[in-house]
């Protein structure tokens, strides 16, 4: 976009810029105080025994949910989307992925992240190497249960007819979340799990594109008239 075609905020006094920034901060604080008021709450969800038995396809071989704990009590699952037909990852789990920093933390506090999805250990671990993801563990849950069950796959699963699968009514094909599970000794619960949009403060960008005046740049954004905006997977 050409300087003389460019479409800013309106410009005004510093005094006035002030008055409208100490407007706002008093909003970003509500929003920040009621975020823990979330978090604090989320802290308090009950949790779900798993009984059900589900085994992954890993470089080490064959593991069970409880294996991908590392040894840890927190278990962190990104459900990426890629299918098993797809030549490659979906362009938006790979921008997420693109975007986690330095995780040493998680581990630092007990805790582990593993990438799961549906396609072959092969196919993702060619499309882990073009990423240059060496670092990020990712497994495939392969004919497994596990997409499916927890609500990250919704098609008609080609599969064995013993699976007896019934997709959810008005949905199909893969979806990206997050599910997060806890360990007590041998016993695995499920605690969480979000998706859509409930996904993406987990990484900073989007957080700093907000801060930014034109945001998102995306078309279901409350922008000014005028403001660059495409839809958001286009």
């Amino acid at each position: 976009m050409s300087a003389r075609k460019s479409i800013h905020p309106p410009i005004v006094s510093q005094k006035k810029w002030l008055a409208a920034r100490k407007k706002l901060l008093r909003e970003e604080k509500k929003v920040t105080r009621q975020y823990d008021r979330v978090s604090a709450a989320r802290r308090r969800l009950p949790m779900v025994r798993l009984e059900k038995k589900y085994v992954f396809e890993t470089p080490q071989g064959d593991q069970t949910l409880r294996d991908l704990f590392a040894g840890r009590r927190q278990l962190i699952v990104y459900h990426f989307m890629f299918d098993p037909k797809w030549k490659q990852g979906c362009p938006g789990c790979t921008g997420f992925v693109n975007a986690l920093g330095d995780l040493s933390m998680l581990g630092e506090r007990d805790t582990t992240l593993v990438l799961v999805s549906r396609a072959p250990l092969a196919k993702l671990r060619a499309y882990q190497k073009k990423m240059g993801w060496e670092n990020r563990t990712w497994v495939s849950s392969g004919w497994s249960d596990f997409n499916y069950d927890f609500h990250a796959t919704l098609d008609a699963k080609v599969a064995p007819k013993e699976y007896n699968y019934r997709p959810l009514p008005g949905f199909a094909g893969e979806a990206h979340a997050l599910s997060v599970f806890f360990r007590v000794g041998q016993e695995v619960f499920h605690t969480y799990s979000t998706f859509a949009r409930g996904v993406e403060s987990v990484t900073d960008a989007y957080a700093l594109l907000d801060c930014t005046p034109y945001g998102r740049q995306e078309d279901w954004e409350k922008s000014p008239r005028g403001w660059p905006q495409k839809p958001t997977y286009g």
